[in-house]
């Protein structure tokens, strides 16, 4: 399961004053679908941070290219691009019922020791079923 797709319906609250979704709340959906994808996989922030680990954003380029509405289903399908370092980097596909593309994305996180806030590997487990993923 190196990719996951998961299902929003947007929220009016969500929208700027032009009734688009607006643009910080991708960052939402896709933490959203990142949180699922890693409960798919039978992880979770919580255990990690439980593990003295912490997944601050390092970097995000994303790309807009067809509005949101408000009331609009989008899909977020969020993929490990490699197996993680230090690094973990997810890609992102975010697109309406009708198949527009709304937005794509690249985001990389860093394992960071929680008492320290220094780089770390990932924990084993997690390291061995990602890896997992790119031989199955």
């Amino acid at each position: 399961m190196k990719t996951s797709n998961v299902k929003i319906q947007t929220r009016y609250s969500e929208t700027d004053q032009m009734g688009i979704i607006h643009h910080a709340n991708y960052l939402i959906y896709m933490e959203q679908a990142r949180l699922e994808w890693l409960n798919a996989l039978g992880f979770s922030y919580q255990k990690m941070e439980e593990n003295g680990v912490l997944l601050p954003v390092y970097q995000i380029d994303i790309k807009y290219k067809n509005p949101i509405k408000f009331g609009d289903e989008i899909t977020i399908k969020t993929t490990l691009k490699n197996p993680p370092t230090t690094r973990v980097v997810f890609e992102y596909e975010i697109s309406k019922n009708d198949g527009n593309i709304c937005a794509t994305a690249e985001l990389t996180l860093v394992f960071t020791d929680a008492s320290t806030f220094r780089p770390r590997k990932p924990i084993p487990e997690f390291l061995e079923r990602c890896q997992e993923l790119f031989f199955e």
